[in-house]
């Protein structure tokens, strides 16, 4: 039975958004829903995160959870899925800080 997916991707290289979208539409650039099988989208995110490299993308489906959704992350960012007895909230990480540069004077 297919079930809806989406996917959004961020700084991922080119052939991955090929992949991607044999099996979904990209609705806009790095975002990418489609409706597949279980195996199919766990076949897709098992490609995701092999390549994701210094990019980062996160996959939501179906599941039976109180939200009746579920997931999954990879590679780095600043928003972090957390669960908290039993719903997953998303916390905000810090901005990495800028060095400042010095001034000879």
């Amino acid at each position: 039975m297919s079930s809806m997916v989406v996917i959004a991707t961020t700084a991922v290289p080119d052939h991955l958004r090929g992949a991607l979208s044999r099996w979904t539409s990209e609705v806009v650039p790095g975002i990418f829903v489609g409706s597949v099988s279980a195996r199919v989208r766990d076949e897709l995110w098992n490609a995701v995160t092999e390549v994701v490299g210094t990019g980062a993308a996160l996959l939501v489906h179906p599941a039976t959870t109180e939200q009746d959704y579920a997931i999954r992350t990879a590679g780095t960012r600043r928003r972090v899925p957390v669960d908290f007895d039993g719903l997953t909230l998303i916390r905000m990480t810090a901005a990495p800080k800028v060095k400042e540069m010095q001034s000879p004077f």
